[in-house]
C-alpha cells in the first residue's frame, strides 16, 4: 500500500512524494501571454509537491480561450516560463507544462486580430465567455478544415519543444473539460463526418495524434495526457462515455502519465485504472460532494490501488506547504474564490505558509 509522501519515478521525471498540485487557470499572465515574476513566486511556493502541472497553456494564439492566460509557442513566452521553472527547481520541485488548446472556447474581442475561435465542427458553445466587454456570449467557432487539424498538431508539437526549451520537466496534453481535443472527443461537439469523425474510432483520432506528435518531439517518458470522462463542463456531451475512453486509453502511446479529473465518474475510473497500463494520477471526486478534494480522498485512492498519484487543486492553491499541513494533520486554509481569477498578488502568492 502507498502513501501519500512515498517517492515515485513517472517516465524521466522522479517525485519526491504522490501529492501533484493539478492544474489550475489562474488569469495572471500578461495580456501577451507570458509568464511573470508574480507567476514564478506562487509556483516556486508549491515546490514542495512531488509535482506541479501547470495552468492551461496555449500552443497558439487560436488556442486562447481567456483572458491573461499564459502561451508557449514564441521564443519570448519560452523565456518567460524560465523564470518559472528556474524558481520551482531551486527549492527542488518538478513541474510540467499543461497545453490547452480551448477551441471553441473564446471569443474574437480577447484577440488583436479578432479571430473565429475554431472547433471540429461550427456548434457553438451554450454560455458566455468573460470579455474586455465583460460576459459575452460564444459565437460559432470556425470548423478545422484537414490541412488546420494538421497544423494544430504540430502546434502543439512546436509548443512542445519551447516547454523544454523553458525548462519545463515535461508536458501534459489537456484533453478534458470541453476544450479542443475534448471537443473531438465528444459527439455533440464533434459532427464531421470524415477521418476524424463519424465513429468513436474518428473522435479519437485528434487527441491520439496530437499525443504522438508531442511523444515524438520531446520523447514519451516526458509526455503525458489529462482526460475527464463524463464532464459536462463547457457544454460538453460526450455520449457513450465508457466505450469512448475503451478505445481511447489502449490506443495511446506509453507515456510518463495520465492524469484523471474524476468527476462523480468513480466507475469510469475504475475502467481507466483497468486498461492503461502506465502511471495513473487521478483527481479524485468520487461523490458531488467531494468538491473540493481533500487529504483523506487522495489517500482513499491510494488506497483502493486507483492511482499512482493523487492530483489535488483547491488545497494547493489555499495551502502552499499542502504536504507539510497534510503531514501535521492540518490546519488547512480555505480558499477565496473571488480571488481565483485574475488581479494581482491577493489570493495568489500571500496565503499563509504553517511557519508564518
Amino acid at each position: 500500500m502507498s502513501s501519500l509522501f512515498d517517492s515515485v519515478t513517472f517516465g524521466k521525471i522522479q517525485l519526491a512524494n504522490r501529492l501533484v498540485m493539478a492544474p489550475m487557470t489562474r488569469d495572471r499572465a500578461t495580456p501577451g501571454g507570458e509568464a511573470t515574476e508574480l507567476m514564478a513566486e506562487y509556483y516556486a511556493q508549491r515546490a514542495s509537491a512531488g509535482l506541479i502541472i501547470t495552468e492551461g497553456t496555449q500552443p497558439s494564439a487560436v488556442g486562447q480561450g481567456f483572458l491573461n492566460t499564459p502561451g508557449l509557442y514564441t521564443p519570448e513566452h519560452a523565456r518567460a516560463w524560465s523564470t518559472v521553472t528556474d524558481a520551482v527547481h531551486a527549492r527542488g520541485g518538478r513541474i510540467v507544462v499543461q497545453l490547452m488548446h480551448a477551441g471553441r472556447i473564446g471569443h474574437p474581442s480577447l484577440y488583436a486580430d479578432a479571430h473565429r475561435s475554431v472547433a471540429p465542427s461550427a456548434v457553438t458553445a451554450a454560455g458566455q465567455c468573460f470579455t474586455p466587454g465583460g460576459p459575452t456570449d460564444y459565437e460559432e467557432p470556425h470548423e478545422l478544415t484537414l490541412a488546420e487539424i494538421a497544423a494544430t498538431v504540430e502546434d502543439f508539437a512546436h509548443s512542445a519543444r519551447y516547454a523544454i526549451e523553458a525548462g519545463f520537466d515535461g508536458v501534459e496534453i489537456h484533453a478534458g473539460n470541453g476544450f479542443l481535443l475534448h471537443q473531438f472527443l465528444a459527439e455533440n461537439t464533434n459532427r464531421r463526418t470524415d477521418a476524424y469523425g463519424g465513429t468513436i474510432a474518428g473522435r479519437i483520432r485528434f487527441a491520439v495524434e496530437v499525443v504522438e506528435a508531442v511523444a515524438g518531439t520531446i520523447g514519451n517518458e516526458r509526455t503525458a495526457l489529462r482526460i475527464s470522462p463524463a464532464n459536462q463542463f463547457n457544454d460538453i456531451a460526450e455520449g457513450e462515455t465508457e466505450e469512448l475512453y475503451t478505445a481511447l486509453v489502449p490506443a495511446l502511446p506509453n507515456l510518463a502519465f495520465l492524469e484523471m479529473c474524476e468527476i462523480v465518474a468513480r466507475p469510469v475510473t475504475t475502467l481507466v485504472r483497468r486498461l492503461w497500463n502506465g502511471n495513473l494520477i487521478v483527481n479524485p471526486h468520487a461523490a458531488p460532494d467531494s468538491f473540493p478534494s481533500s487529504a483523506a480522498t487522495a489517500q482513499e485512492v491510494l488506497d483502493a490501488g486507483l492511482a499512482d498519484a493523487v492530483s489535488l487543486g483547491a488545497l494547493f492553491l489555499a495551502n502552499p506547504d499542502l504536504p507539510a499541513r497534510i503531514q501535521a494533520g492540518g490546519p488547512y486554509t480555505a480558499a477565496d474564490e473571488d480571488t481565483f481569477y485574475g488581479g494581482d498578488h491577493r489570493g495568489y502568492t500571500d496565503y499563509p505558509h504553517l511557519t508564518n
